[in-house]
């Protein structure tokens, strides 16, 4: 069969129902996979059928005789704490450019992830801003699948590269070893040299351990990483141990300034310590990596703060101009890392006359 017939068959079906998938198309016209792509991005660049992850849709979809707005699929891990300020920020870009964002939210699930992928990418969405269930700590489980989706990505707070993709990815992620080095600083100027440190079990502390390492070696202090796994809440017993072996540790150690991800349980932290007897920040340092709620603990928390908002703004910006729905030249591939910044409260404290021995420890 030659290329013409193909594509007049291609068309028809599209206009039959709506949505093509390779795979059916290839068993349909008696030919490769490879030779149905081919024919979909030829139809795609003469403006006959827009090409969509697995396969293609008519170039209106929204139905005739309407104005086809752009859009741009998300499909994020959550859509709560963290991942609030990225949706809006991308949400923000989107309207300032005419486009409309698709959310799918995998709940950290990869099986969810590939269901939200295929919904969102099926409804013919003009590019996809991902970040994806695993973080870069597991990129070697990846596999292929992300090299497989034919729009443009961009990735959020993930970083992924050969050899775990094919190819070279666009992405915006916080700089989050920077963020615990600028933590461990701000400890160290006030005094301390030995620091507990206790790392939520996210994907996020695969780069504050990156941090907390080139921390030991350049600022020449002790740190200790605390294997215990702190709770954000909770009054009953084995909470209330879990916490008070984090002290346990902290003392034991000869710490007297803590690093604790995220701000919620920094704040239970210090709750505890308070209960316990202990003066916050005079008997103990607390800086919180993240600042969602932060500033309304019980004794407001010095935090480390993620530029969330800006990164989901920078990340559907640079999608739109790949596209081209925003002005500018098509740039190359990009890696921006965003800086976090971190915010004085009171819980961090500093040396007053009589307690450089207590802290120098």
């Amino acid at each position: 069969m030659l290329a013409p017939e193909r594509h007049e068959l291609i068309l028809r079906s599209l206009r039959r129902h709506g949505r093509l998938r390779v795979a059916e198309l290839a068993a349909e016209l008696g030919v490769s996979a490879i030779t149905v792509r081919r024919d979909l991005a030829e139809l795609d660049q003469a403006g006959l059928l827009r090409r969509v992850h697995g396969g293609a849709v008519g170039t209106n979809p929204i139905g005739a005789g309407q104005s086809s707005q752009l859009t741009i699929g998300i499909v994020v891990p959550s859509s709560t704490f963290y991942y609030t300020d990225v949706i809006r920020g991308a949400e923000a870009m989107a309207d300032r450019y005419g486009a409309r964002l698709v959310l799918g939210v995998s709940g950290y699930d990869v099986a969810v992830e590939q269901e939200r992928l295929e919904k969102v990418l099926g409804i013919g969405v003009a590019g996809l801003l991902l970040s994806t269930a695993l973080g870069d700590g597991r990129a070697a489980e990846l596999g292929r699948w992300l090299d497989d989706i034919d729009v443009p990505v961009v990735l959020m707070e993930r970083s992924f590269g050969f050899p775990d993709v094919e190819r070279e990815y666009d992405h915006v992620r916080t700089d989050h070893a920077y963020g615990a080095m600028l933590a461990l600083r701000h400890l160290v100027s006030l005094g301390h040299r030995r620091i507990g440190i206790n790392l939520n079990a996210t994907v996020t502390a695969y780069w504050l351990r990156q941090g907390i390492e080139q921390a030991a070696s350049s600022l020449g202090v002790e740190l200790f990483v605390s294997p215990v796994a702190l709770p954000a809440r909770g009054e009953d017993p084995t909470t209330l141990l879990q916490l008070d072996a984090f002290l346990a540790e902290c003392e034991s150690f000869g710490a007297h300034a803590v690093l604790v991800h995220s701000d919620e349980h920094a704040a239970r932290l210090v709750e505890r310590a308070m209960e316990r007897g202990l003066r916050i920040p005079d008997d103990l340092a607390v800086i919180a990596y993240n600042d969602e709620t932060a500033a309304m603990a019980v004794v407001p928390l010095t935090a480390v703060c993620p530029p969330k908002l800006m990164l989901g703004e920078f990340a559907c910006e640079l999608l739109l101009r790949k596209i081209g729905a925003a002005p500018g030249r098509r740039a190359a591939t990009q890696h921006l890392n965003l800086l976090p910044e971190l915010r004085i409260r009171s819980s961090c404290g500093a040396l007053v006359a009589g307690q450089a021995g207590l802290h120098a420890g």
